[in-house]
């Protein structure tokens, strides 16, 4: 039985041989997991042209996800989501045009400009005022494909607070109408497992970025990029040259180790503890419901709370939950986001449930923000083009009617207010400040 990534290493580590290569720590425990961090040494494989116990081990992610082809990321989905810009492309042989949500991920804005692909956008049908709502409906897809001609949609679902989109829908639309379908699934991963037609693979999906890291037992880094069975066959060979674009020539392997060992309980006990956790935290999302607080997640193990709704500013609530033992994914003005995972214990979830019991529940408080699906700022430049040019960095205030020469974000989630190549309004200055952006970067 051939070895797997796991094996190989902890047998190299036990075998006492010389390290003459990469890496300068030569296996010394400094932090305590040198001995098990390699490189692509004789019998350790190469991530981008597996033929081993890499590829072995990305086959047994496939079968688990049900995907034709699964590639590993030691670089989280940031490089899968650029690598499926780059397939798509490389597949119809020229220059292709892509519809997205504005409000999308940094990634795919990078995968944009290094493609030179300028986004079409598709707007919310109902207003969003949270930066990292990302919901779309098929309508608003439908229509962005009869007004214009697109190669691919790409899409973010669960988006960072937790909706999740139509995806079959939208996959009908796009087949369709000859467009692709790219569904950034970064938060989504565990949906596979969580019951049946949750997966975007399931949903008709052509190509499906996942971040290992966020929901699975991975290593911060480990992600996946999944071909779908029912995608054009031309887009396997493609897969690996497209990562090897924009990846590392040396991907970590703690990150594939940890894939590697997420692969075997995938088809172990995972599944049924992805479930449990679920149900667990269906019981914190009851109490929430019995107490009035709102959760504005649809996902089975990511709670929402709409601070602002319970008459909390979202960043005064995360500091509430530390005080209380509890470190949220992240917050801004208007939610908090806590993610789960099956390896939170029972304390875990009775902390939390201990801290939502003594809330205290205020009246609302009053938005003072502009709805970010109100915003439809003039384009002045390509993003690729803006990125490029000259710029220099000046005060949110003095930016007004100037041109963004840098997408402006709060990390996280790594979703823009303004795209570079648009022009700045004082609504959007006014939204840059309520996240934290007091400058920004202008042509």
């Amino acid at each position: 039985m051939q070895l797997s990534i796991c094996d190989f290493a902890e047998k190299y580590a036990a075998s006492g041989i010389s390290r003459f290569h990469m890496p300068g720590h030569k296996g010394v425990k400094l932090h305590g997991l040198e001995a098990l961090d390699l490189t692509e040494i004789k019998g350790a494989d190469f991530l981008f042209e597996a033929d081993g116990i890499i590829a072995e081990s990305e086959r047994l992610t496939a079968e688990a996800f049900g995907s034709r082809l699964s590639c590993y990321s030691a670089e989280g989905s940031s490089l899968s989501i650029k690598a499926a810009l780059c397939i798509v492309r490389q597949y119809l042989g020229r220059d292709i045009a892509v519809a997205s949500p504005r409000n999308c991920h940094r990634a795919f804005l990078n995968g944009c400009v290094l493609l030179d692909i300028d986004p079409v956008w598709i707007y919310p049908d109902s207003e969003r005022s949270l930066l990292c709502e990302c919901a779309v409906s098929p309508e608003a897809v439908e229509r962005c494909l009869d007004e214009r001609h697109i190669d691919a949609v790409y899409i973010t679902s669960p988006d960072y607070i937790g909706n999740i989109a139509a995806v079959k829908e939208i996959a009908d639309i796009c087949r369709s109408k000859g467009a692709f379908l790219i569904v950034d699934n970064a938060h989504g991963a565990y949906l596979k497992f969580a019951g049946e037609g949750l997966h975007p693979l399931e949903l008709g999906a052509d190509i499906v970025c996942d971040s290992a890291h966020k929901t699975l037992p991975v290593y911060t880094g480990g992600a996946y990029l999944h071909i779908s069975k029912t995608a054009p066959e031309g887009f396997d060979e493609l897969a690996k040259p497209a990562m090897a674009l924009f990846g590392s020539t040396s991907p970590s392997y703690l990150i594939m180790q940890s894939l590697d060992k997420c692969a075997e309980i995938l088809h172990g006990e995972l599944p049924a503890m992805i479930r449990a956790c679920c149900e667990r935290t269906a019981l914190v999302k009851e109490l929430m419901r019995q107490r009035g607080i709102p959760d504005i997640s649809k996902e089975p193990a990511k709670i929402t709370v709409a601070a602002e709704k319970i008459g909390y500013d979202g960043d005064v609530l995360a500091e509430m939950l530390r005080g209380a033992m509890i470190e949220c994914e992240y917050s801004d003005p208007g939610a908090v986001v806590l993610m789960c995972s099956p390896f939170n214990t029972e304390r875990d979830f009775a902390r939390l449930e201990d801290f939502l019991s003594s809330l205290e529940l205020r009246p609302p408080l009053t938005g003072d923000g502009a709805l970010l699906s109100e915003l439809r700022p003039e384009k002045k430049m390509s993003i690729r083009q803006a990125v490029f040019s000259a710029a220099h960095r000046i005060s949110a205030d003095e930016a007004v009617g100037r041109t963004a020469a840098r997408t402006a974000m709060s990390c996280q989630p790594s979703v823009a207010i303004v795209m570079a190549g648009e022009r700045i309004t004082p609504e959007i200055v006014k939204i840059l400040k309520r996240y934290g952006i007091s400058e920004t970067d202008v042509i």
